[in-house]
């Protein structure tokens, strides 16, 4: 459960209290968004829940325009944060995420509420299904859900077992791991009794408990976050927990959110790969989610490298989980995974104009297909895509073909949320890319592509979340020699997504633009160059 890096001595608590200062009025100017669109309405949910907070949700939306995304994943009123793994029953995927109810009145603490998905893009809201303060234990933080399909458990062949954080006492350095069943499918949960499945050794930080199966030695495996150290457990039933080793690496903040999992590569070799979301920011590296290729004998992770590689280089892929990609009959594919992340960081997670104007706040990344890739150097490296089922939901495609840009070029293209692709060619330049969400002056928007030997992306020049100036460009290495990138660019309502050739690297950011900021621009910089196959695509979900 992240709370602790880069948070400048808050507490995990203090930020999720929900005081919603530094908010929309924080960033927007009187009549800066005035873009006519839809109103948000209070969901019944909202209205059951908080009738007052909604009534003045719903007054200070009528005076502004919405932020909320149009094809992104966001919590339907109030908080979210941690994504929680989604697993696959009947049929579907059932993701859970940290919610918390009382975001608006300043009480603290999250629940697990669940939606529902096929395609992994449109969700369908199930509402809270593993309740907070249900116990002397207090709130729920991250964990993971496993389907017991053995009855290793003894709540029947099929049940849905969570382990999941908890701190008795409400305070932070007391972090237990506690259990809880479902055998509905996963739709409501009973916890075993009060006692932790996994009780504090006497430690700060041990929380987020990632578990598996390994039907190879026929037992389950959990990681634990423990500081600089992932900690490995072993269990027969779930309920009992034995630790047999650890991963040490340091240098990147506290390790959070640990996953674990194998994957075949095109070539045929397969690969275990070790991950958790840590803060790099204070060593030029990416505060997301940093990740190994290597072996695991069941006990014990062997790095084939000693520094991490990061899925994500910009500055708001957090608490990040991956899950099996299956198809239909839920047959599950062994060289592809999906990928999703919590959209902020805990340096500014108070800080976005949705509370304001929508009545919420918590924004997912779209969910990305993860493969693995061997590179010419011999490395092993996790390259992401979005998530097919994009395809289904296209409303609109522009078709631009290839553009010849010496400087800059103003398109004659106008839009809020979009994707667009394009292969930028030359012969020879020092940098190319796009002028994403551009005002009708030219002076603000998000700038994408690449210069001299990296690729980057920098919300500088719009409305963003990071009032210390010091997280707004992020750069991945580029070799320009090719005379040629790919670039594949989501843009919705409050984020930016850059894919570079193929997902080699990807940056997520968290933006604000103002709604009226909607051109779109290509630029070349020390020379000219052919944008090709280029296309625009929006989407309704």
């Amino acid at each position: 459960m992240p709370g602790f890096s880069g948070t400048s001595g808050i507490s995990r608590r203090a930020l999720l209290a929900g005081s919603a200062v530094g908010g929309a009025a924080a960033l927007l100017p009187a009549g800066a968004a005035t873009a006519a669109v839809p109103k948000p309405q209070a969901t019944a949910r909202t209205k059951d829940r908080n009738p007052d907070k909604a009534e003045v949700a719903a007054k200070s939306a009528a005076s502004c325009a919405s932020y909320r995304a149009d094809y992104h994943f966001t919590v339907p009123d109030q908080w979210k944060n941690d994504p929680q793994r989604p697993v696959w029953i009947d049929g579907e995927y059932r993701y859970y995420y940290l919610y918390n109810a009382d975001y608006f009145t300043g009480v603290v603490g999250t629940a697990w509420r669940l939606a529902t998905s096929k395609d992994l893009v449109s969700f369908t809201d199930r509402g809270v299904a593993v309740p907070k303060d249900t116990t002397s234990n207090g709130d729920l933080w991250s964990g993971s859900a496993v389907v017991d399909t053995g009855n290793t458990a003894g709540f029947g062949a099929g049940a849905v077992v969570v382990i999941v954080t908890m701190s008795p006492g409400g305070g932070t350095d007391h972090q237990e791991q506690f259990l809880y069943y479902s055998t509905d499918g996963g739709l409501t949960f009973t916890n075993h009794g009060t006692d932790p499945v996994l009780p504090n050794p006497g430690v700060a930080d041990f929380r987020d408990p990632k578990v598996i199966r390994d039907e190879d030695r026929g037992r389950w495996v959990m990681t634990l976050a423990e500081n600089d150290k992932i900690g490995f457990y072993h269990s027969d039933d779930l309920k009992s927990w034995s630790h047999v080793g650890g991963f040490i690496h340091d240098g990147i903040g506290v390790l959070e959110c640990p996953d674990l999992f194998r994957i075949t590569a095109g070539d045929g070799a397969v690969k275990w790969v070790l991950g958790a979301s840590a803060n790099g920011k204070s060593s030029g590296l990416p505060n997301t989610y940093a990740y190994w290729t290597g072996s695991f004998d069941g006990t014990t992770f062997t790095a084939d490298t000693s520094d991490p590689q990061w899925l994500d280089h910009g500055w708001d892929w957090y608490a990040g989980v991956t899950f099996e990609k299956r198809d239909a009959s839920g047959t599950v594919d062994p060289a592809a995974r999906y990928a999703m992340a919590w959209v902020n960081n805990w340096d500014y997670a108070n800080t976005t104009p949705t509370i304001d104007c929508d009545g919420f706040n918590g924004t997912d990344s779209v969910v990305r297909e993860v493969t693995l890739k061997k590179a010419s150097d011999g490395t092993y490296y996790l390259a992401s895509q979005p998530v097919a089922g994009l395809d289904s939901y296209v409303s609109r495609t522009v078709d631009l073909g290839d553009v010849s840009v010496d400087g800059t070029l103003v398109l004659d293209y106008t839009g809020i949320s979009y994707e667009v692709t394009t292969e930028i060619t030359w012969s020879e330049l020092t940098g190319a890319g796009l002028q994403l969400r551009r005002s009708p002056d030219g002076g603000r928007h998000i700038d994408a592509g690449i210069y001299a030997d990296y690729a980057f992306l920098n919300r500088r020049n719009t409305v963003n979340a990071d009032t210390s100036g010091n997280w707004q460009e992020s750069h991945t290495p580029f070799d320009p020699s090719g005379g040629s990138v790919k670039l594949r660019i989501l843009v919705d309502r409050t984020s930016v997504e850059m894919f570079v050739d193929d997902g080699r690297h990807v940056h997520t950011s968290q933006v604000f633009p103002y709604l009226l900021d909607t051109r779109l621009a290509l630029f070349t910089i020390g020379g000219s160059a052919v944008f090709r196959d280029t296309v625009i695509r929006e989407f309704s979900v």
